[in-house]
């Protein structure tokens, strides 16, 4: 029987873990946990997504602020919040919620928040610190953070001896996610829309993420038997037994068939999803216990 993981459950005990982190810190230090999270401009689907940050924000004990600012905002004046966020000693993850609307540059943006504020992952010095393996210093991307949580819970600290493929090479989850694999003693191999034999390759792996953005690309003979299959696509498509124009989100992996072969799956949606605002607030969790010098708790 092959056993799905439930997102929920597990984005719920590790936002447990922050509250009482939280609280902690709190008894100790007197610090209070501070997060400001930035949107710019109106679009709905972001707004949504603030929304639930900035509440569970609030839920886990955080000091949760939120600039909304409108769609013709300067560059320069974005890059002034940011930086007197940087300067906040009470605020201690700071997060820019993309896409900006253009002609707004996001890049220089996110680099100029400070590393140790990047609680999304996303500076060069962050991915460069995952790269040569400092978890100490370091905060990683929380969509690749997560869909790693599931992996330990599976198959341990020590993954010395698995083969992992992870399909998708992105700078956001790709590449930050074979480096975890990679910093835990797994054999890694980066498989793309370039890799010949794609299936084969596929079939070698222990674990197998998949991260292309392709509506359940990976089918059933792509699956060793027993493996462990993350999957981290999220796509919508037409689903004409729901009524005219109704759709459905699916993932990159074929979940029916890919469910009689694996042994351990996540299901699309309710897998990884969940995972990433809860790592979220174990970023900014662990970002405070560092400031204040203070051992951060483990997810």
């Amino acid at each position: 029987m092959v056993e799905v993981i439930d997102g929920k459950l597990v984005a719920a005990s590790v936002i447990e873990t922050v509250k009482a982190a939280t609280a902690a810190l709190e008894k100790t230090s007197g610090v209070t946990t501070g997060l400001a999270v930035i949107i710019v401009g109106d679009d709905p689907a972001s707004h949504a997504y603030v929304g639930s940050k900035s509440r569970m924000a609030k839920e886990c004990g955080f000091k949760s602020v939120q600039h909304t600012l409108p769609a013709e905002t300067k560059q320069e004046e974005l890059a002034a919040l940011v930086a007197s966020l940087n300067a906040d000693p009470s605020i201690h993850g700071i997060l820019v919620q993309l896409p900006l609307p253009k002609p707004l540059d996001s890049e220089p943006i996110i680099q100029s928040i400070l590393p140790e504020k990047d609680v999304d992952g996303l500076s060069t010095v962050n991915a460069g610190k995952l790269a040569i393996g400092d978890l100490k210093t370091g905060l990683v991307s929380c969509t690749p953070a997560g869909a790693m949580v599931f992996v330990r819970r599976t198959h341990g600290e020590d993954l010395s001896g698995l083969n992992a493929v992870v399909i998708g090479r992105s700078n956001l989850f790709g590449k930050p996610m074979a480096q975890l694999l990679l910093n835990a003693n797994a054999t890694v191999t980066i498989a793309h829309s370039r890799t010949k034999n794609l299936a084969e390759v596929c079939r070698n792996a222990d674990i197998l993420v998949a991260a292309v953005g392709r509506p359940e690309m990976v089918k059933a003979d792509w699956v060793k038997p027993g493996a462990t299959v993350i999957d981290v696509g999220i796509n919508r498509i037409p689903a004409p037994e729901r009524g005219e124009g109704k759709t459905r989100l699916v993932g990159d992996v074929a979940f029916v068939e890919v469910s009689e072969v694996a042994s351990t799956i996540t299901p699309v949606p309710g897998g990884v999803g969940p995972m990433t605002i809860a790592m979220l607030m174990a970023n900014t969790v662990i970002a405070a216990h560092r400031t204040a010098g203070q051992v951060p708790p483990k997810f």
